[in-house]
């Protein structure tokens, strides 16, 4: 078991890697990852279960104990995010369907990831794990009605519909992952530890499908994707970074929300432009799943050795 769960960690730390390979290989063979795309939700479910198993009372505590810097992750992550997505999507002229999955991705509360690079990074561990904690509840309400606000001008969009699916592919797995963990407290913490082999395969799986369904548009728009989901992500982490410092946060607690904010919850991105919009809406989610597990321990890595001089 112990053999197990140090594979796990190992393919939760190389997680880039597997991303890449199995979109190369997707890409060369769509057919046979096409199935996928049915159970994208499903597998995004699995991911917010896991979460769910994970949270615990301290996580909360700490929303009570740092309000402020909680607050200020929260808001950046739910305001200059998408306002940064919407800014490229007209100052590039994006397509409609490129534009709708860059705001998608914007709109998205953080991701699991962002709490293990703000470690890495030595940042606050505790205020990460809290902002993606109370950004991730927030999201049935806010993910829709800023995607409603911000994309309507390019496809008509359903904020009801698109409220329901990310109550059922959010917020119901991580309730069930809580009644879980509080009534099978010693079977949770055994299955903590494979999480990580869990949530890669999950997220690689929801990759391989977006490629797959989206080859053709991904060879017209691939690069242009990619620079937007560069340009957005670099953005996030600088204004995460800076806006914290303006208003005087701890180094540790900036180094937290600018990975807050620069990491999305990009696999819920991708579920809800499959389910709402079309394959290609879902590439900037899948190329940004990616992109931050390239340029987050690129950041954390700077940090790291920083800390130490």
């Amino acid at each position: 078991m112990q053999a197990f769960i140090k594979f796990s960690h190992f393919i939760g730390k190389t997680f880039a890697i597997w991303v890449l390979l199995v979109a190369v290989i997707a890409f060369l063979l769509p057919e046979q990852f096409l199935w996928i795309g049915n159970y994208i939700s499903i597998l995004l479910g699995i991911i917010m279960f896991g979460m769910g198993m994970t949270l615990s009372v301290h996580d909360f505590r700490e929303v009570a104990r740092q309000p402020k810097s909680v607050a200020i992750g929260v808001v950046l992550q739910f305001l200059f995010m998408p306002l940064i997505a919407y800014g490229l999507a007209k100052g590039l002229n994006l397509p409609p369907e490129i534009s709708i999955g860059v705001i998608l991705v914007g709109a998205c509360p953080g991701g699991t990831a962002s709490n293990v690079m703000t470690f890495l990074a030595k940042g606050n561990t505790a205020l990460s794990v809290a902002i993606t904690s109370v950004s991730t509840l927030l999201a049935p309400l806010l993910t829709p009605a800023i995607i409603y606000f911000l994309a309507q001008e390019w496809l008509q969009v359903s904020a009801s519909s698109m409220f329901m699916s990310v109550v059922k592919i959010v917020l119901l797995p991580i309730v069930l992952g809580l009644i879980v963990q509080l009534f099978l407290k010693e079977q949770a913490k055994k299955t903590v530890d494979i999480m990580p082999l869990v949530s890669v395969v999950a997220i690689v799986l929801i990759v391989a499908a977006v490629v797959a369904g989206s080859k053709d548009k991904i060879i017209e728009s691939g690069l242009l994707i990619f620079a937007v989901v560069l340009l957005h992500n670099g953005f996030g982490y600088l204004v995460g970074f800076f806006i914290a410092k303006l208003f005087r946060l701890t180094y540790t607690d900036q180094k937290a929300v600018s990975i807050e904010v620069g990491m999305q919850n990009s696999g819920l991105g991708a579920a809800l432009a499959a389910a709402h919009f079309s394959p290609l809406a879902a590439v900037p989610s899948a190329i940004f799943s990616f992109w931050h597990n390239i340029s987050g321990p690129i950041l954390a890595t700077y940090w790291a050795q920083k800390a130490k001089k």
